[in-house]
């Protein structure tokens, strides 16, 4: 069987192909957690009404922060990938192709982040992200706390838990202002 050359430029279309699935992989994947955290509020909340323990709903904290930090390390891999894409992988590729006339490879990876609604976009989103994981297990603790139980261990662990929604509050709109 004859041996077949492998050129630098088929590497780096496999290498696109492969970074371009862990995109649309950690795409998916990122959009579900947003499902995820909506079915588990509800769950959490049915418990709580059910049971009519307020102390049921210092889970939303900890599962929203899990949550949405999962949903924000992906978002940002996301955009790494169309980073590398963009600034690195194209350039190399085009020249290998010898196009040094400005032609740009994956012309997409450029092309969709030009849109002039893509700021409100953004900012929408960002609000939509800050609502699902970080005021509505706000929310939760201001009702935990409005109980007048409070006090001692399960307060102790709220105040933790603020301080974690707010941290991953503040990553959020920090990641928002970088993209």
């Amino acid at each position: 069987m004859p041996e077949q050359d492998v050129t630098v430029g088929q590497l780096l279309l496999a290498e696109y192909e492969r970074v371009k699935d862990e995109q649309k992989a950690r795409i998916g994947f990122r959009d579900n957690l947003l499902y995820v955290t909506l079915a588990v509020v509800a769950a959490v909340i049915a418990a709580t009404a059910q049971a009519k323990l307020p102390s049921m709903l210092l889970a939303l904290p900890l599962v929203c922060v899990v949550l949405g930090w999962t949903y924000l390390v992906n978002d940002e891999k996301i955009s790494a990938i169309g980073l590398y894409v963009r600034d690195d992988l194209g350039p190399r590729l085009a020249g290998r192709a010898g196009r040094s006339d400005g032609f740009t490879t994956f012309g997409w990876e450029a092309y969709h982040r030009s849109d002039r609604r893509r700021r409100s976009r953004k900012a929408v989103q960002t609000v939509i992200d800050l609502t699902a994981f970080c005021a509505v297990p706000l929310a939760a603790l201001i009702v935990f706390w409005s109980n007048g139980d409070a006090g001692g261990l399960l307060g102790a662990l709220s105040v933790l838990e603020a301080l974690a929604v707010a941290g991953l509050a503040s990553q959020f709109v920090w990641y928002a202002k970088a993209a």
